[in-house]
């Protein structure tokens, strides 16, 4: 059966997953920057919510080489999701030559230690996803994170369903970017991929004004309909394979 996990930054986000049965998700913050470390009461309510999560670990913005002071905040925060009985935990670190930073990632999978691991989607930037995929094998992750280094998992299809192959059951691969009810099963069907990965978020308005001093917008919620939708999807293609 094919896990659908979903990327959320708030208690509705946790609520809605729940409520349509998805497998997993993925706390996180600031998703219109790619994901930044959750709050801890995120992290407590999901526990309580009693739903598997994983909490992105992510500092800040931009690419995903760090400095000794940031490599050292993301080994603290691993330590808090630890300590609020997370299923695991989601980073990842390149280094100067965009490969994966072997010795840093050990280093996190050590502090880590019997919780899940997923590699986040610098295994996108690298410069050959099949090397990257051995590192993280090597450095202990369960799971990666990719669209096949494409802009989104169904146009990453070919390269996804190499990646599956080639990790011969030693890790999951999840398929991320794009992912919605209408093309999840085509997704599904030509990658053979373990688990899919999705925010279902729904549109941000345009016409609504942007708040004074600078806020920013209130972050656009899951569409429950779309999620349950989504979650439907997969169990039907799920049962036509079978």
């Amino acid at each position: 059966m094919t896990g659908v996990e979903i990327c959320v930054e708030g208690a509705q986000g946790v609520a809605a997953a729940r409520a349509a049965g998805a497998d997993r998700v993925e706390l996180c913050a600031a998703l219109d920057v790619g994901g930044l470390t959750p709050s801890a009461g995120l992290m407590r309510l999901a526990m309580e919510a009693g739903i598997a999560a994983r909490a992105l670990i992510r500092p800040r913005a931009g690419l995903f080489r760090y400095e000794a002071d940031e490599a050292a905040l993301i080994e603290r925060d691993i330590a808090v999701a630890r300590e609020f009985g997370l299923e695991g935990v989601v980073f990842g670190a390149a280094s100067a030559d965009g490969r994966l930073d072997r010795d840093l990632m050990r280093r996190w999978v050590d502090r880590a230690g019997p919780h899940g691991k997923t590699l986040h989607r610098v295994f996108d930037l690298t410069p050959d996803p099949f090397e990257a995929l051995e590192t993280a094998i090597e450095a202990g992750f369960d799971r990666i994170l990719t669209s096949g280094q494409a802009r989104s998992a169904l146009e990453g299809a070919p390269r996804l369903a190499r990646l599956v192959d080639a990790a011969a059951g030693r890790i999951v691969i999840i398929a991320a970017g794009g992912i919605t009810p209408d093309n999840v099963a085509a997704v599904v069907r030509e990658t053979r991929v373990g688990e899919v990965h999705a925010s279902c978020r729904a549109p941000v308005r345009e016409d609504e004004a942007d708040p004074p001093f600078g806020f920013g917008r209130q972050p656009a919620p899951i569409n429950a309909h779309r999620l349950k939708a989504l979650v439907d999807a997969v169990s039907a293609a799920d049962r036509a394979d079978n």
